[in-house]
């Protein structure tokens, strides 16, 4: 996975900063959508473009960052600015994506529609994780469209508290290496069957059908930075 070529997305929802996240982004390519520019700094990061219409761009960042490369859409468009920055760096070659900043911040219907994004991009072969640090999200779909031929993996740590959130009837959902097993078991949309999970061991999970979000507390060390 991490031999893909990696591009992190810096959007505007809040983030905390772990080793775990630096460890995520290093060596990938970067690209700041809009106010996801704010988080540059405390990652120790330099985007190669700033992408978006602004509109959550303050003027201290517009001088702070003025000197990198910008591509400016108006802000009556058909699509979200993280959407955007996501087909740049598709066009540019990248095979897995991390949007840093996917979650929190003042606007849930852009947390969810990142999900959802990230589904999309899934079901097309493209690797995605979701994170602000404390929380992390995987796309789980059917093994036909992962280009990796094995099963869903990850390497959450041992009891870290995680869910399964569906986006349609789960068919055949297979678990191991967690407090609560599954085996080849059928999620009707809406269950909560799936809810509050934990790490035990080495976490494996396959789907026949259906398309869902894995979405994990990751644990955060008290010295870890909130912006």
């Amino acid at each position: 996975m991490y031999g893909m070529k990696t591009f992190t997305i810096l959007l505007n929802g809040d983030i905390c900063v772990t080793q775990r996240l630096r460890n995520q982004i290093h060596n990938s390519r970067v690209i700041a959508a809009d106010g996801g520019i704010r988080h540059a700094e405390a990652l120790c990061i330099m985007p190669e473009l700033w992408l978006g219409d602004f509109d959550s761009s303050n003027q201290d960042l517009l001088q702070k960052y003025g000197h990198i490369s910008q591509e400016f859409f108006p802000s009556d468009k058909d699509a979200t600015d993280s959407a955007l920055a996501c087909e740049f760096a598709l066009q540019k070659g990248a095979q897995r994506l991390i949007l840093c900043g996917a979650f929190g911040g003042e606007r849930s219907d852009h947390a969810l529609s990142h999900m959802t994004q990230a589904i999309s991009l899934a079901e097309k072969g493209v690797s995605v994780l979701l994170t602000s640090g404390r929380e992390e999200g995987w796309p789980i779909l059917p093994q036909s469209f992962s280009s990796d031929l094995s099963s869903f993996s990850c390497d959450l740590p041992d009891g870290c508290l995680f869910s399964i959130i569906g986006f349609s009837d789960l068919k055949g959902l297979t678990m191991s290496g967690v407090k609560w097993p599954l085996l080849n078991k059928n999620i009707p949309f809406g269950s909560s069957l799936t809810l509050s999970n934990r790490i035990s061991g080495t976490f494996c999970c396959y789907l026949c059908s259906g398309k869902a979000i894995l979405l994990a507390s990751v644990p955060v060390p008290s010295s870890s930075l909130y912006v």
